[in-house]
């Protein structure tokens, strides 16, 4: 680990002063610690903004939910109205990390999370996230674990965050601030395809940091979050399903459904989603959905796995999901 200089910030505008492109925020540290000890990151500056006044879950006007960017994963997940109103995101918040690991994360901390991609967090390693230009081991090398989704020559890594499936499905806004004000990103957007340009990850600017995520009224319906994984617990995602259904009768009269696990972001399935509207909730349909979303993904020499995974948990969350909205 390299030697770097730490400040504090006691508010928004201090945080955004004191930090430029170079530089690292801190607030729970669950992922920066690890990856400046292994000089995967290498800040010449680290500000602390664990006492930014952003731990705040509000209700809007308007019936959207406004949580600041310090909230922890533990305290988003337990609240009260996210598990009435938006049970998808505290069910992928809870089947992620520890106890321990929950408490400390923070709710802007996991939107930034940065892959688990070995070959990522090994500097030995060639890698075009981490160094633009020297190429993809994964693509070449054991590549169990990567995406089957949205990769490109360059990348093919997975984004971890299992928080980030339930936003992207229950539908979010990422705030930012920065020297030129306040952006609003819709989640879906805000992680970027890796394409040519691996190393650029998300919309947020230098000098920006995210101060909340706003999550859209409650879209009622059943609810669920399936994770498929090695072990049952502390361990990240092989593929995962977000989903969100709503029912006339016995159609659906609008689904929503995210993806983990498979895809080098948080992957809105617009195809399964299209696939669904206005059919019977029935085994069938579900399965067609899996298969149009599924339809799109290449797979590498030992990933292949991950095809069919991804659609088991689209129809398994589906199932689940159809069955809350019946009950």
């Amino acid at each position: 680990m390299r030697g770097f200089e730490f400040e504090q910030a006691d508010d928004v505008q201090q945080a955004i002063n004191r930090h430029g492109s170079s530089d690292a925020l801190i607030a729970g540290g669950t992922t920066l610690l690890d990856l400046v000890k292994l000089d995967v990151m290498q800040p010449e500056k680290v500000v602390d903004v664990s006492r930014l006044p952003l731990k705040r879950i509000e209700t809007l006007e308007d019936g959207r939910l406004k949580v600041g960017a310090l909230v922890s994963n533990t305290e988003l997940a337990k609240h009260e109205i996210v598990m009435r109103d938006y049970p998808v995101l505290s069910e992928a918040l809870l089947s992620g990390a520890s106890t321990g690991l929950r408490n400390m994360a923070s709710t802007g901390g996991n939107v930034m999370q940065r892959t688990r991609c070995p070959y990522f967090r090994d500097p030995a390693m060639p890698c075009n996230k981490r160094e633009p230009g020297t190429g993809c081991s994964a693509i070449e090398g054991i590549n169990r674990n990567h995406a089957v989704l949205g990769t490109s020559e360059h990348c093919i890594a997975t984004h971890p965050s299992d928080m980030c499936v339930g936003m992207v499905a229950a539908g979010a806004t990422v705030v930012v601030e920065g020297s030129q004000g306040v952006r609003e990103i819709p989640f879906e957007e805000y992680h970027l395809l890796p394409g040519e340009t691996p190393e650029q990850e998300h919309d947020l600017l230098a000098g920006e940091l995210i101060t909340h995520v706003i999550l859209d009224p409650p879209r009622g319906g059943g609810q669920s979050y399936l994770k498929l994984r090695d072990r049952a617990s502390y361990e990240f995602a092989l593929a995962s399903c977000a989903a969100i259904v709503n029912l006339e009768g016995d159609r659906i009269s609008e689904a929503r459904v995210a993806m983990g696990g498979v895809a080098t972001k948080p992957w809105r399935a617009t195809a399964a989603e299209e696939a669904l509207k206005g059919q019977p909730a029935t085994r069938e349909t579900f399965e067609r959905a899996a298969e149009a979303v599924m339809q799109d993904a290449v797979a590498y020499s030992h990933n292949g796995y991950k095809i069919t995974l991804g659609k088991q948990a689209i129809v398994r969350a589906l199932r689940d999901a159809t069955a809350a909205a019946r009950a």
